[in-house]
């Protein structure tokens, strides 16, 4: 009998601490901190949905080294930073996610910064295909590598430099967000 409560009281700690350390967006269970490739450790800052129209597209999470809800603090707050994207809508086109992609990138950016930054962002638009229910997207920067863009946990891409990550974020962050729900989401408001 004892040994039988023993096994039972296991169960549930074991079940309880699985679940203890996510935040549920929709259905997807985000952990509250993740680790790089680099080994860095980074915290969830904030997660929400990205909607279009009434639809739901994607829970995303924002992780970073030390919390803020300030954009400009987060562009150029040193170390490792995770953007995390889970589809929940049955399918986006490649043509979709680009035009999406290029769009907060023209908000967001100056002519000269997008000129400058052509050919990462030509490098970064090449590597998508549709994306799928499920299809998970993970753009990380390593100080020391640069901007790594992994689908489905396969490194599709590596982008040298820190700018071309701080434009990125201003998808999300920036003073025309893709979403201005998500954005405040993303900073934890």
């Amino acid at each position: 009998m004892r040994n039988k409560l023993i096994w039972i009281m296991a169960m549930v700690v074991l079940l309880l601490s699985s679940s203890a350390g996510a935040k549920n967006v929709a259905g997807v269970d985000i952990p509250e901190s993740v680790t790089l490739e680099n080994g860095a450790l980074v915290k969830l800052n904030g997660a929400g949905i990205r909607s279009k129209f009434f639809f739901k597209i994607y829970a995303a999470g924002l992780y970073l080294t030390a919390l803020s809800s300030k954009p400009e603090q987060i562009y150029s707050m040193p170390g490792g930073k995770r953007i995390f994207m889970q589809f929940i809508y049955d399918g986006v086109s490649k043509e979709k996610l680009v035009d999406g992609w290029n769009n907060g990138f023209e908000k967001n950016l100056s002519k000269t910064q997008l000129n400058n930054l052509s050919e990462e962002i030509e490098q970064f638009n090449n590597v998508f295909t549709e994306a799928k229910k499920n299809d998970q997207i993970v753009l990380d920067f390593i100080p020391e590598v640069g901007t790594e863009v992994r689908i489905n946990n396969t490194l599709k891409v590596s982008i040298k430099g820190s700018e071309f990550y701080s434009a990125l974020l201003k998808i999300w962050l920036g003073k025309e967000p893709a979403d201005s729900d998500l954005k405040e989401a993303l900073l934890g408001q």
